[in-house]
């Protein structure tokens, strides 16, 4: 018998809330595993993709298209109360708070909804903050930091949106946790994690410690192309008509690509993971979930693909190998030659490229892009790294290490 158990229904995207209800529960009463562990729980996590300023919220026939569903919400959290009387608290860091000063209270599309069902929101750009290892030592690196609030919880849950995801090729539960990285002056930019090689690892180091039991994903109404932008043909609504719920967030995340008509178990290079490896493979590849639908029970209201879902493609293939290579080279170059870097920069942030530093700043935030910022030299990645004497991030440079022994042995060429 398997232990990931994942289950998907269909639900018309024009459905009113108790129809909405009806299609959760179908989906979520056979996952008895994520039921038994909620109900020993006091208080529970829950981490919905909702937050962006009121006037770029894009909308099909009256549904959100980017972020989690009003009526969706809803339902969710009156299941949520009929199943449990335990707090639960809703963790957001907010992007624009971050970086354009809005209020989260305004943002937040679902904060009605919240203090409707009795939901304390979370506001992750305040502290306080902790320094959270990563079960197992972690992927990209051994620890980071997270507001204290949000991971101090007995259990956790991801409600996320069915979307492509430019740089990522999908963004499901998975890539749902990203929301919770605080940025300066306790964490870093989110470019330092939101970075070519490092982000798939790191979002596998997000599922383990976050290690959500339960996971949602809405897929009333999607978005092929990117995750966010002004919902044209870079980022069209897709109208897919199914609700995806599982215990395990990889194992919920495969069988939701699936649907999308990607394989789960494909890779960098191959559509949509134009731009950077698949996540959701970095994880099993450790051990964290599995991409394998034989592997799961997996059972299904709706066939894939439920639209034409795509990954909507920024650089060509050559720029995209060249990033990745000369990334990979750059963090190896700064391991094998730290001493130098530590004697010039350490408290400091750098970009290295081509072995030279071409910024440095006491903050991570660059301000500007690294299109500009490369200069004449478009096809030169710019490595972004903290320069700490003690290495307290523990950053494993074996990633680097294999990613460039792939390109080196000719692995460019997937369809």
């Amino acid at each position: 018998m398997s232990n990931y158990k994942v289950r998907a229904t269909h639900c018309d995207y024009r459905a009113e809330a108790d129809q909405i209800y009806e299609a959760l529960k179908r989906a979520t009463d056979p996952l008895a595993e994520s039921w038994d562990r909620l109900a020993k729980a006091k208080r529970i996590g829950i981490k919905f993709n909702q937050d962006k300023p009121t006037d770029r919220w894009i909308r099909h026939e009256g549904q959100l298209q980017q972020l989690v569903s009003e009526k969706v919400a809803r339902a969710f959290l009156r299941l949520m109360r009929e199943r449990t009387d335990a707090e639960l608290v809703a963790p957001d860091v907010s992007y624009y708070k971050m970086y354009e000063g809005t209020d989260p209270q305004e943002t937040g599309t679902l904060m009605p909804i919240f203090r409707e069902f009795g939901v304390e929101f979370i506001d992750g750009t305040l502290p306080p903050y902790e320094i959270r290892q990563v079960p197992g030592g972690g992927q990209m690196f051994k620890q980071y930091v997270v507001p204290s609030r949000a991971i101090d919880v007995d259990e956790f849950i991801s409600v996320a949106k069915m979307k492509n995801h430019a740089f990522m090729g999908i963004t499901l539960s998975l890539k749902n946790l990203f929301g919770l990285m605080p940025a300066e002056p306790e964490g870093n930019t989110r470019t330092y994690y939101h970075h070519l090689v490092r982000m798939p690892y790191m979002l596998a180091d997000m599922g383990r410690m976050y290690d959500p039991c339960l996971c949602i994903i809405d897929g009333l109404v999607g978005q092929a192309g990117m995750e966010w932008g002004s919902g044209d043909e870079k980022g069209p609504a897709r109208v897919s008509n199914a609700l995806v719920a599982g215990n395990h967030t990889i194992a919920t995340d495969a069988c939701a690509a699936h649907l999308m008509g990607h394989d789960p178990t494909s890779d960098w290079l191959t559509p949509p993971f134009h731009r950077d490896r698949n996540s959701l493979l970095c994880a099993a590849e450790a051990g964290f979930g599995t991409v394998d639908l034989k592997e799961i029970d997996f059972e299904s209201e709706v066939e894939g693909p439920l639209n034409e879902y795509f990954s909507y493609i920024t650089d060509d293939r050559e720029m995209v190998v060249s990033w990745r290579r000369t990334t990979c080279e750059q963090a190896l170059y700064y391991r094998d030659n730290r001493d130098r870097f530590l004697a010039d920069y350490a408290g400091k942030y750098i970009l290295l490229q081509e072995g030279e530093v071409r910024w440095h700043d006491e903050v991570s935030d660059l301000k500007e892009s690294r299109r500009v910022l490369s200069g004449d030299k478009p096809e030169q990645a710019m490595w972004l790294k903290y320069v700490d004497p003690a290495e307290t991030e523990g950053e494993h440079y074996e990633v680097y290490e294999e990613g460039l022994a792939r390109i080196r042995a000719g692995d460019t060429q997937a369809a």
